[in-house]
Order: C-alpha cells, then structure tokens, then sequence
C-alpha cells in the first residue's frame, strides 16, 4: 500500500497541500497521512513580548495556549474532513518534536511528501522557506512533491533529463506511484553543451525504452546553451504543468537547484515540483 505524507502547520493550513494531496491519492489509490508538525517551542504568539510586557505572563501564556490548541484541533478536523468527502483513506499523525528532523524520520515510511513551497514552520522571519526545503530534500528518504499556493489539476509533464541516475530515477519512481497521470502528455527535456555539434539524447536507447514503459503520450526536446536559460525559455508559464527533476550530487539540475533554479520556476511558472532525491536511490 502506497503512503502519501501531507505536511501542514496547524497555524496556517496550507489549502493547496491538501487539496493536491487528496487528488493525487485519488490516482494512486494511495494512503494519505496527514503530518502536523505541532513543535513543542511553536507557538503562534510572540513568547517573548508576553514575557516581557504581561503583568502575570503564566496566566496569559496558558490562555494562548488553549488558542493555540484549538486552532491546531481545527486543522486536523480539517483535514479528516475533506478526506472524508473525497473517499479517500487517511491517517493522523501530530508530533511535537523539531519539524524537519520528523519529516526525514517519517519519509522512511513514506512513497512521496507533499509540501507547500513556504512551509518553514516557525515565526522567525529569518527562516526562509527554501532553507527548510532543501534541508529536507537533503536527507529525505523518499520522493518530495513541491507545490505552489493555489491548486490547478496537473494536466502536462515536463521532465528535466541529462542522462544521470537521479534523473532516471525520478522517471521510474513516478511511473510507480501514479496511475492515470502517467497518460498525460509528457515532454523529456534534455539542455546538451553549446559546443555539441550534433543534438543528442543521453543513453537514447535505453531512456527511449524506459520512458515508453512508463508513459503513453512523450515528445522528446533535445536543445544547446546554458541549461538554466534554456530551461525557462521552453518552459513557458502555466497554470497546469508539473516538473519532475531528479538530485544529485554534482549533478548540474542539483547545482541549478541549489542556485535557485527551484525557487525561480515556482515563483516565475507557478508550477509544482515532483522530485526525487539521490538518497531515495
């Protein structure tokens, strides 16, 4: 049985996860395991402004508190509910311990995490959303599926391909958790040196030979230049288009994520991110 992980913040439940979640679990026939990071030092307060402006700050404290435990309770009522609705089956899973480090640990047990590109799960400002991101995709033990902030049903794929294992493998990890996804048009992008003379597909065979097990509908697109330029000049911005890209150590899409490149065409296309990191391998 397949388990999809959903992460949400009980403070800001992100509408987009869900609603991609229950969708995708509706093609997969999968689990879907609702993950609410409810970290014990989280709170939707300012900690330290009541400690330092409220008369008697334990009572007020323990009044926020309660707050805070019932916005979270909502959440999970939530999110039971919605399941519910779409037919599909679900589990609950609070935990209170350090956000990222759960998510590796529960990502042993899981075929795919859902995420909101923002999710930081903390107050500070200084925390940005990408760190948390990478930080998972760094140690994760399964596949991530980064999503923007309004859900569009995916109708196109796009597959960023150089030939590389990682690259491969996100290929092969798709083609087993999706069902009827696999049916929608694909394009496998592959970005050659500016100095190849003759456009080539890496391993064309073989990828050729993969690719037609796993999809029913493929156009190959082989270019040249800087990958980076190339990539959003041919992605062009939509609003139902999934990218799945592959990480690897001195792999140049892993570097081009580092560099932002992730960010950039979440920001600039507005489009979900399926990827598959090397240690899932």
């Amino acid at each position: 049985m397949k388990n999809f992980i959903a992460v949400f913040d009980g403070y800001k439940m992100s509408e987009s996860t869900l609603n991609y979640a229950t969708w995708l679990c509706k093609d997969s026939g999968a689990l879907l395991t609702g993950v609410f990071l409810d970290a014990f030092f989280y709170h939707n307060y300012n900690l330290g402004k009541v400690l330092k402006h409220e008369a008697d700050p334990d009572e007020v404290i323990e009044v926020l508190e309660e707050k805070d435990r019932q916005q979270r309770d909502l959440a999970v009522f939530h999110f039971e509910k919605v399941c519910k609705e779409a037919g599909i089956r679900y589990a609950v899973h609070r935990d209170e311990s350090v956000p990222v480090q759960e998510l590796i640990y529960e990502s042993m047990f899981a075929d795919l995490i859902i995420i909101n590109e923002h999710e930081t799960f903390s107050r500070s400002h200084e925390l940005m959303s990408h760190d948390f991101i990478a930080d998972l995709l760094a140690h994760t033990h399964c596949p991530v599926m980064v999503v923007p902030d309004v859900f569009k049903p995916i109708s196109e794929l796009i597959c960023l391909y150089d030939g590389s294992p990682s690259s491969i493998f996100t290929i092969k990890m798709f083609g087993y958790l999706f069902n009827t996804l696999k049916d929608l048009p694909v394009t496998i992008l592959t970005v050659n040196d500016e100095d190849t003379e003759v456009l080539y597909l890496p391993e064309n065979l073989q990828m050729m030979r993969l690719t037609d097990h796993v999809f029913s509908n493929i156009t190959y697109q082989v270019l040249k230049g800087p990958v980076k330029t190339q990539i959003f000049s041919n992605i062009e911005e939509s609003t139902n288009k999934l990218l799945l890209l592959g990480a690897h150590q001195l792999n140049p899409i892993a570097e081009l994520f580092v560099q932002g490149l992730a960010d950039e065409l979440m920001i600039k296309r507005d489009m979900p991110l399926f990827i598959a990191p090397k240690k899932c391998a």
